[in-house]
């Protein structure tokens, strides 16, 4: 099978490409890159006005198989992925059971390969049954397929358990992902301050985050192994993270379209669409995870795509679950908050949402270059529409972007070599 994309804008980080060109698709690899190829293709898809970029990589989502399937399955998260321009996904361990074994693990792998849609790699959990009581075995587990390790949804509370942790995932070179959450401070539905005052819910202190943060940054330091920060949040965490890797502290972190997106106010408007965990901070924070992307203090973007069931959902706010579904929202919020203020540029995009991600799990992706796998997004960065329930393909409807005028579309999404998205 061979497909030509022609007249499309190639904008690759790692080459510093920005440009237009032809590219050549053979079975699973890029064949040829070029100004104008004339070659006979088995498809050509003309890519007039339209961004070529490396396949979307999201190394923190939520599948929710085994065990919830009601909220999601790997095939309509799959699906959902690649709507949003995703060829590499990367889901968290929160399921029922957890894969702690090389069991469950390779139930998923086998799921996600009988789906074939886009790469799933999927994250073994740290603890067994994700209690922080018993570490797994990683060796056994990396061997299996564990792309890394991660309780996501429960932090590790025991200090000297991840310690152990990090240490050993560092060793076999991998991570440990760390979800920063300090309990004693972490009660309530939405952040502490006025909005949680005026709807009259418990506020999460921000120090929540923060303390377990400054953790990892110690282990990390101390130990000089690589340690990984889930989904930031805080200026001052943004900050934390930034002085360490001035010093040269193997640290790394991430951050979600939401926070650079939203503040809490947002929960005033669409309610429990609008929790998460952490939850949407203040016009501070916010422009302080615009400023760690820019300055390259936060690594990548990731979705941490978190589907549940509208029953769930309607639920009062302090009763109603935390997360946000994300992969088809995500480029359209990159797209309006980061790259059209000006805060970064297209080249910045490709490295924060596909090279980068591709460096942190050790995968040959996130790059367009002949001979590499042929992982492509296409999209066309200046149309506008409305993101709808009905336009939604995930099984979840849970998005604070519901109602809202999106600009950036995804119009073919490629892997390896495989049309597994296009726009109807």
């Amino acid at each position: 099978m061979t497909i030509l994309l022609k007249n499309g804008k190639l904008i690759d980080y790692k080459t510093n490409t920005n440009e237009q060109y032809d590219i050549l698709i053979e079975n699973d690899k890029v064949k040829q890159i070029a100004k104008d190829i004339t070659t006979n293709a088995d498809r050509t898809i003309d890519c007039t006005n339209l961004y070529i970029i490396p396949g979307m990589i999201d190394i923190h989502c939520h599948l929710r198989e085994p065990g919830f399937e009601y909220k999601e399955t790997i095939e309509t998260g799959s699906a959902s992925a690649v709507a949003g321009g995703f060829t590499t996904i990367c889901p968290m361990p929160n399921t029922k059971p957890t894969p702690d074994s090389t069991i469950i693990l390779q139930q998923i792998i086998d799921e996600a390969k009988r789906v074939n849609l886009c790469n799933v790699l999927p994250y073994a959990s740290v603890s067994k049954g994700e209690k922080g009581e018993e570490l797994v075995n990683f060796e056994e587990l990396k061997k299996a397929g564990a792309i890394a390790f991660s309780d996501d949804g429960m932090p590790v509370v025991n200090s000297k358990m991840m310690r152990e942790a990090i240490i050993e995932a560092d060793r076999l070179g991998t991570y440990v992902a760390s979800h920063c959450e300090e309990k004693s401070v972490a009660q309530g539905a939405i952040n502490a301050g006025k909005v949680a005052e005026e709807l009259g819910v418990e506020g999460v202190l921000p120090e929540a985050e923060e303390i377990m943060a400054a953790r990892e940054i110690v282990i990390s330091e101390t130990n000089n192994v690589r340690a990984h920060i889930c989904h930031i949040s805080t200026k001052t965490t943004k900050n934390m993270v930034r002085d360490a890797k001035k010093r040269g502290v193997k640290i790394t972190c991430e951050t979600c379209p939401h926070y650079f997106t939203f503040t809490v106010d947002e929960v005033k408007k669409t309610g429990t669409n609008a929790k998460m965990n952490p939850p949407l901070r203040e016009e501070k924070d916010r422009q302080a995870i615009i400023e760690g992307l820019k300055e390259g203090t936060i690594d990548c973007i990731i979705t941490d795509h978190a589907p549940h069931s509208e029953e769930e959902k309607q639920r009062e706010l302090s009763k109603a679950p935390n997360g946000i579904i994300g992969f088809e929202t995500a480029l359209s919020a990159e797209i309006m908050n980061l790259v059209d203020p000006g805060h970064i540029d297209y080249l910045d995009l490709v490295r924060l949402t596909s090279y980068t991600p591709a460096k942190l799990i050790k995968i040959d992706r996130g790059t367009i270059e002949e001979g590499k796998i042929a992982d492509i997004t296409i999209f066309n960065p200046n149309e506008e529409y409305v993101y709808t329930k009905e336009r939604i393909v995930s099984k979840a409807k849970n998005s604070p972007f519901i109602g809202k005028t999106l600009k950036g579309k995804v119009k073919y999404t490629i892997v390896s070599g495989r049309i597994v998205y296009e726009e109807e």
